[in-house]
């Protein structure tokens, strides 16, 4: 019998956790069989996912009337509701948590989409969600925005979990890790403990090939220099980008001065491939797990994914293969007329409109089911 592609992957080190969230994969015990048959690992959230779990479905509307009937207004509605399925799932990841010492079993649940820039709102929300949930196992979701760092690093030194999200370039990478480190330190100095704080890097992969392959397609008919570069640089930049904030990565969690808080327990912020869901159909369905496998990294993947993996994969160690060739592919970009760090910012920008939309439409389709 075959092995299960998605066991290798923990094999060689590299955890699955499930971007899809829903009472009924709960309460039916797919969840359940998922950690077992498949060994998932972890579980995230966001708001598109919770607008097609909630708004698109009857299995909220009961409670939906309940509350409404109790006088409680939509934002509050939306918190029961997304809080009590993030529960649920924590709780039944809380074995492998504690199995694993606090390395995988985490459930993400992301800040109102709107404090994207607000540095202080970030923080006050994720201290308010991260209280209400009450689990070891959670992460709070916030931003890789410049306001977004500075509430990193104070959520950090606070003791709170944080899952660092919508990250596309390697220079705002480093800016994480950094707000990341400044955190546990300034914990550290006040003398509190810090060994069983987690956080993840969350880069996100499809979206950037999506956006660059477009403007290299325009070299490629041509014949000359700069189509054999686009030939090359086609459909690569993204795993390209994973790899080298993998080297970024190793670097920084290698140094002298993460070695002193790493002495006392504490886990490096590890990265976590998002978006891997393949956005253009010439390429593989499973290229965004198939070419970025690596130890010690998260790659958080939708059911069909998965699904596929299942049925297809093959896992092998690639991330740090072809290294050199991924920097010279980033390198090469300019010479096409593109500026990967003016790309990943655009990308940045976009993908806070594209959570603020769905928690907008989800926040008016409970206000409909309120009233019915």
């Amino acid at each position: 019998m075959k092995e299960n592609p998605l066991k290798k992957l923990e094999a060689l080190g590299q955890s699955v956790w499930l971007d899809y969230i829903r009472r009924d994969l709960i309460a039916g015990g797919e969840l359940r069989r998922l950690i077992e048959e498949d060994g998932l690992r972890g579980m995230t959230s966001n708001p598109s996912i919770f607008e097609k779990a909630i708004a698109e479905s009857n299995l909220y509307d009961r409670d939906i009337r309940d509350m409404a009937l109790k006088k409680n207004n939509v934002n509050a509605i939306y918190e029961a509701l997304s809080q009590r399925d993030v529960e649920s799932a924590a709780d039944e990841f809380r074995p492998l948590y504690d199995r694993t010492d606090g390395k995988d079993g985490y459930v993400s649940l992301e800040v109102n989409p709107h404090l994207a820039h607000d540095t202080k709102g970030t923080i006050e929300e994720a201290r308010r969600l991260w209280a209400a949930l009450n689990r070891p196992n959670v992460l709070i979701k916030v931003p890789a925005t410049s306001d977004g760092l500075p509430a990193i690093r104070q959520l950090i030194s606070e003791g709170i979990n944080v899952n660092v999200t919508l990250l596309f370039g390697l220079p705002r990478y480093r800016q994480v890790a950094e707000a990341y480190i400044a955190g546990l330190e300034a914990r550290a100095n006040q003398g509190k403990p810090f060994q069983h704080i987690a956080s993840v890097a969350s880069f996100f992969l499809s979206r950037i090939d999506a956006r660059v392959d477009p403007l290299v397609e325009k070299f490629i008919e041509p014949r000359g220099k700069k189509a054999e570069i686009a030939k090359k640089v086609h459909g690569q930049v993204a795993v390209s980008s994973a790899k080298a904030a993998y080297q970024i990565y190793k670097d920084i969690f290698a140094s002298n001065r993460f070695k002193k808080l790493a002495d006392n327990g504490l886990h490096p912020q590890r990265l976590l491939w998002a978006s891997t869901s393949t956005k253009n159909p010439d390429y593989s369905d499973v290229k965004y797990i198939e070419e970025i496998i690596g130890p010690d990294t998260v790659n958080t993947i939708p059911l069909e994914t998965i699904n596929a993996y299942r049925d297809h994969g093959d896992p092998q160690l690639r991330l740090e293969q072809d290294v050199e060739e991924a920097h010279w592919i980033m390198a090469r970009l300019p010479e096409l007329g593109i500026s990967i760090d003016k790309i990943t910012q655009q990308l940045e920008d976009e993908g806070v409109k594209k959570f603020d939309e769905p928690f907008d439409k989800l926040m008016a389709a409970l206000t409909k089911k309120s009233s019915e």
